[in-house]
């Protein structure tokens, strides 16, 4: 991250040199868009994109979630599903204890089942 904000620096600085004689205002609007540009860049691939392809991710985990997975809830509760419905998921912690949670409770998938 701090390489890529010194690399736009870099390549932004000549954009920002001023020189000898009356400034030009179009030149100074020019590069401001620019250098906006260039941050809603750094910004979109360094922060937004990630986030989508985590959220994509754990969508078509939560889709493909199905009955004897061991999961893992985001409280670190471990279990077995026995039961899933549209938004919840039953998960077996004990012997003759479950537990309903809602499927975003879900963090991961420990072990898929072999059904």
């Amino acid at each position: 991250m701090q390489r890529s904000i010194a690399l736009l620096l870099l390549i932004a600085a000549p954009l920002f040199a001023q020189t000898p004689g009356a400034p030009d205002p179009t030149g100074q609007l020019i590069s401001t868009v620019v250098m906006f540009g260039l941050i809603i860049l750094v910004f979109y691939f360094f922060i937004i994109r990630p986030q989508q392809k985590r959220q994509r991710e754990m969508k078509k985990m939560l889709d493909e979630l199905k009955r004897g997975d061991r999961v893992i809830t985001s409280a670190g509760i471990h279990g077995t599903v026995t039961d899933i419905d549209e938004k919840t998921v039953v998960v077996q912690i004990a012997d003759n204890v479950r537990v309903r949670f809602e499927k975003v409770a879900i963090a991961t998938v420990e072990k898929k089942s072999n059904d």
